[in-house]
């Protein structure tokens, strides 16, 4: 296994590949457009009058450092390994999202662009984007499949009342790829007045790079804080994977460290295809939306049909940098059910009165399992994100659980 000391300053290589993965496959009319925002970002990467910005607007704005929290209750209720929480529902609109929403928003700004265009699933990318554009002054258009739209109304609500326009995709499974199809046409109708900001670490390069850069604060705190908590560094940190942002985040901070690493995939309603989204258990590599990764397939090599309750998490694809962390086994990648989830959803309201998304839950199921494994130790939760935009789905299907 290679040593990772160095790893975020070599991944990924100037063709923005990890390994055998990403890469930027694009239509001859986009390669512009995306050239353009390649190079502004590496102009201002190192920037410190951006980073600067960048820093205000996560301590002022955002209010980050968002804290480390030793659940105590949840610990005992499994029984083994002690469970700690990132707290990424605690910052502002309620999930990670906002990390890079805020810097690409921040890019958008000094490129000139007027407009924000994005995807979005559960509706925390479409917030936080929204938000991000409502603080800088700029336009915000947000693709939604009507699926996720139904599901998650409270989202699309705050969506509009933050200013933004919520375009309907009703082709397709109307869900999260259907949305991404969307609003990359929408930009390419008019990307010389706007950016594309994509919500996770997919993508053509440079975004799994981009969006891993702004998300790294969470890895870096959480490092910081576990440390100055604890003395020493987690065994286990757990996060849940769609496409990965929230999951990069946190385990950018732990690479070089001996924690072990786990991304939990949702296995929704069973192994058969279509009733999940657990790309790194049952893909294979194929390219989608301009870049190359593990991919969930039909019998044709075209992306497979995926579910899960979490909406977030219903993505046939994933990071590039997550195909090249299980190829190296670095990352071991796992699996939670919907019923996991839920019963993990219900549990950490009860016993820690925190009210979870219904992603994050995912992440929280396998750190109960995994507690029960180790007798000692401890487990950290990336918990990306709360659980508001989940209320009436959760309610509705499952009820309030059996306390």
């Amino acid at each position: 296994m290679q040593d990772y000391k160095d790893y975020l300053s070599k991944y990924p290589d100037e063709e923005g590949r990890f390994g055998g993965y990403g890469g930027a496959y694009l239509p001859p009319e986009l390669e512009k457009p995306f050239r353009e925002i390649t190079e502004a970002y590496f102009s201002l990467r190192w920037s410190d009058k951006f980073l600067t910005e960048l820093r205000h607007i996560r301590r002022h704005y955002q209010g980050r450092p968002t804290p480390v929290y030793h659940a105590a209750r949840l610990s005992e209720y499994a029984g083994g390994a002690q469970i700690y929480l990132k707290r990424e529902d605690l910052n502002h609109t309620g999930a990670h999202k906002l990390n890079h929403c805020m810097g690409e928003a921040l890019l958008a700004r000094h490129m000139g662009k007027r407009k924000l265009i994005a995807e979005t699933g559960a509706g925390q990318h479409g917030v936080a984007l929204a938000t991000a554009a409502a603080c800088f002054g700029l336009e915000c258009e947000i693709h939604m499949g009507e699926v996720d739209i139904e599901k998650e109304a409270p989202n699309v609500s705050r969506m509009k009342l933050l200013g933004a326009a919520v375009v309907p995709v009703s082709f397709g499974l109307r869900t999260l790829k259907e949305a991404v199809d969307s609003a990359f046409q929408a930009y390419l109708a008019d990307y010389e007045n706007s950016i594309y900001c994509i919500g996770s670490v997919v993508g053509p390069h440079p975004f799994p790079l981009m969006v891993r850069d702004f998300q790294h604060v969470v890895g870096v705190e959480s490092r910081e804080q576990f440390r100055e908590m604890t003395g020493t560094d987690p065994h286990a940190v757990c996060a849940c994977v769609g496409g990965g942002s929230n999951a990069m985040g946190i385990f950018s901070g732990f690479l070089d460290t001996a924690a072990e690493l786990y991304g939990v995939e949702p296995l929704g309603r069973g192994e058969k295809t279509g009733e999940h989204a657990a790309t790194m258990s049952y893909g294979r590599e194929g390219i989608i939306h301009g870049f190359k990764c593990y991919l969930l397939q039909d019998g044709e090599g075209n992306p497979a049909p995926v579910y899960s309750c979490a909406s977030g998490l219903d993505y046939p694809g994933v990071g590039p940098e997550h195909s090249f962390l299980k190829d190296e086994g670095r990352v071991r990648y796992v699996t939670a059910d919907d019923r996991q989830a839920i019963d993990a959803f219900h549990r950490l309201c009860r016993l820690e009165g925190i009210i979870p998304a219904l992603e994050s839950a995912h992440a929280v199921s396998y750190a109960l399992e995994l507690a029960r494994e180790k007798p000692h130790g401890a487990i950290l939760v990336n918990l990306s994100g709360r659980g508001d935009k989940d209320l009436d789905y959760v309610l509705d299907h499952y009820g309030c659980g059996d306390g």
